[in-house]
């Protein structure tokens, strides 16, 4: 009787060790994630009104990433406005800028980016809401509430096959599957008076 409770008080403690391990081992961090960041404004604050459409010119603002996933051939950049509601939708809200096939290999986007569909390294811009290609400065009202404006950025493991003409709906269709990481960062504007 002795050396059977001996013999399962024994294996009581293996199994328990062993599972205490292997808890231990679930509980390990992945590691960093995604991160997305500019120098041109902290998240959560006020977009500078040179990056806005208060300028007749308005320029697309600098941002940086960091802790890329292993595996990652390309990003996608989108920049929204998740405040608007077109058509009562909660699918519909005001694109300001959306990029693919930005290389694997990149940490970021300089500022001023110009408006034009295909960049040198195979990076693509498409249109905007204003159905204009490239960079598309937010714009709420003076006398609304500041919205908030979202650039969300996707690592993928492949590079998107799809021309210019693509939309947003396209975009997000063909990395379905392919999203190794994202990352948000947020910037809050309203109009000057």
């Amino acid at each position: 009787m002795r050396t059977f409770s001996y013999c399962t008080l024994a294996l009581s403690l293996i199994i328990g060790t062993s599972i205490g391990q292997d808890k231990g081992k679930a509980k390990s961090s992945p590691g960093p994630r995604l991160t997305i960041t500019s120098p041109a404004f902290p998240d959560g604050s006020e977009i500078p009104v040179k990056y806005s459409d208060s300028e007749l010119m308005p320029i697309s603002p600098k941002l940086e990433w960091s802790n890329v996933p292993m595996g990652t051939k390309s990003f996608v950049l989108l920049f929204h406005d998740p405040d608007v509601a077109f058509n009562k939708s909660a699918e519909s809200d005001v694109l300001h800028w959306l990029v693919w096939n930005i290389p694997g290999e990149s940490r970021g986007l300089p500022e001023n980016i110009p408006p034009i569909a295909k960049l040198p390294d195979g990076t693509i811009q498409g249109k905007n809401q204003g159905n204009v290609v490239g960079y598309r400065g937010p714009g709420a009202n003076a006398a609304g509430p500041r919205h908030h404006y979202t650039f969300e950025l996707y690592a993928l493991d492949t590079k998107l096959d799809l021309g210019s003409e693509a939309s947003r709906t396209d975009v997000i269709k063909a990395s379905n599957g392919h999203v190794l990481g994202k990352a948000l960062y947020v910037g809050r504007f309203m109009r000057p008076n």
